[in-house]
């Protein structure tokens, strides 16, 4: 187990990208700072962010304590998780068959849930004019999804097995605003009861709360949704 003695730089604006990142500090109480990147100002295009997250997206850490006892940095969530479940040897299994188990439903909330709700998000709330197909489409993909999930929880507790793991945490989040989506939990018995007993750890509590008093209704906010939906390449 490795003992952190200087706190990890975590780079974050409360989403649920942004939460499987609080929720798995949290969880093993390894100790950090909150750099607040507002995503609704653009501050995720300064160059001083773009140097560890090329992608200007966050979530983002710096581990002044990475290999070798040298600092690194790491962008993505799937990857920050990956490399803390192997620093720490917390819910992140070493046996190959059992990581195996974790990565591919780690990849399919990356490749999956979390895009095709995204975009579920936006058609059904941010659109500047409502759009049928793309409201359909997504929030047709998105249940699809719920299903697989509840699905696969039929017989194990967890995505991966019997055990909580990292793949949880980056999947639940994505779960809370199933309203946003169009879903209703109770289609999908299985996946409820998961969402409800994750939700109802205690470091999943606080990790939820950070940075709580940031949040604010985009929706609403003409300014920030140019910034979040009309970027460009430069």
């Amino acid at each position: 187990m490795t003992t952190q003695t200087k706190p990890i730089e975590l780079h974050y604006w409360p989403t649920p990208n942004g939460w499987k990142i609080t929720i798995y500090l949290e969880e093993t109480g390894l100790p950090y700072d909150v750099h607040y990147v507002n995503i609704g100002k653009g501050e995720q295009f300064e160059p001083s962010f773009l140097k560890i997250a090329p992608n200007n997206r966050m979530p983002a850490i710096v581990d002044p304590e990475g290999p070798g006892g040298e600092p690194i940095s790491v962008f993505e969530s799937g990857a920050i998780l990956q490399y803390l479940g192997r620093k720490t040897g917390k819910f992140y299994p070493t046996d190959e068959r059992s990581r195996v188990e974790v990565d591919q439903w780690l990849f399919w909330q990356m490749g999956g849930l979390g895009p095709m709700a995204g975009q579920a998000h936006h058609f059904r709330k941010y659109a500047p004019e409502k759009i049928a197909y793309g409201i359909e489409r997504y929030t047709n993909e998105v249940n699809r999804l719920y299903g697989v999930m509840n699905k696969r929880l039929a017989d194990r507790p967890f995505l991966a097995g019997n055990e909580y793991t990292i793949a949880d945490m980056a999947s639940v989040g994505w779960v809370k605003p199933y309203e946003q989506q169009g879903q209703d939990l109770n289609d999908f018995p299985n996946l409820k009861r998961w969402f409800e007993t994750i939700m109802a750890r205690p470091a999943v509590v606080r990790a939820l709360e950070v940075g709580q008093e940031h949040r604010r209704n985009i929706a609403e906010d003409k300014e920030a949704q140019k910034v979040l939906f009309g970027q460009r390449a430069s």
